[in-house]
């Protein structure tokens, strides 16, 4: 259920990598974890053993470095300046701003809450933050919506960081069932080729314990 994480799989999963992954409540700040990454936020990638890399866009330039200047037409950074400048801007719009005003109010009410203890913020859900949650989330697919229909991908022409940052966070709310998608054609028929690519299958094979998704979570015609 994080966004950041979702983001950082995704991209592994267009380069061909394999990850082994670790479940983590950042919220229970284990010892172990704060060693890692002392601000107790996700995602964390360790590779060979080396030193923590810590953040979804500090991951992905990480890995553009060492897998995506590679690629060639399957880098998901383009090679232009400007054009990299504007998938980071996305990248950063839905991996940050869409998931403080929205991805992350919804998660902690509605499954966050459940395993937290009273201590840790746990109890009932607030309905106030659900209910701007809401409301925000209708203005970040209005805007989704018109850039898959204004270009061919999120941030132009190819399929890139910008695309699997917002599929990461709309993967989330669709599980929750809190995307109307009848209202955003564009935004939707976005989302189903984002969906129909082999790195999106792990995700839509994935379940919460004691929370089952919307019904046409993993469909890819939807």
């Amino acid at each position: 259920m994080s966004a950041g994480s979702r983001f950082v799989r995704l991209v592994l999963g267009e380069y061909g990598e394999r990850a082994e992954l670790a479940e983590e409540r950042p919220w229970q700040r284990r010892r172990e974890f704060l060693a890692l990454n002392p601000a107790a936020t996700l995602p964390v990638m360790i590779e060979d053993n080396g030193p923590p890399i810590v953040g979804g866009t500090v991951i992905a330039e990480y890995l553009d470095e060492t897998r995506g200047a590679f690629q060639r037409d399957r880098r998901l950074l383009a090679e232009k300046p400007i054009e990299r400048a504007e998938t980071r801007r996305l990248t950063e719009w839905f991996l940050g701003k869409l998931d403080n005003e929205v991805t992350r109010y919804l998660v902690k009410e509605r499954v966050f809450k459940l395993e937290m203890k009273a201590d840790e913020g746990g109890g009932p859900p607030d309905a106030s933050a659900i209910r701007a949650a809401r409301a925000n989330l209708k203005h970040h697919m209005r805007y989704i919506g018109w850039l898959a229909e204004s270009r061919n991908w999120l941030s132009g022409p190819r399929l890139t960081y910008a695309d699997m940052a917002a599929a990461a966070a709309v993967s989330i709310l669709d599980y929750l069932g809190e995307v109307t998608w009848d209202q955003e054609p564009g935004a939707k028929d976005w989302y189903m080729r984002v969906k129909s690519r082999p790195s999106f299958r792990p995700l839509l094979a994935e379940r919460i314990r004691g929370i089952p998704p919307s019904a046409h979570y993993a469909e890819l015609d939807f």
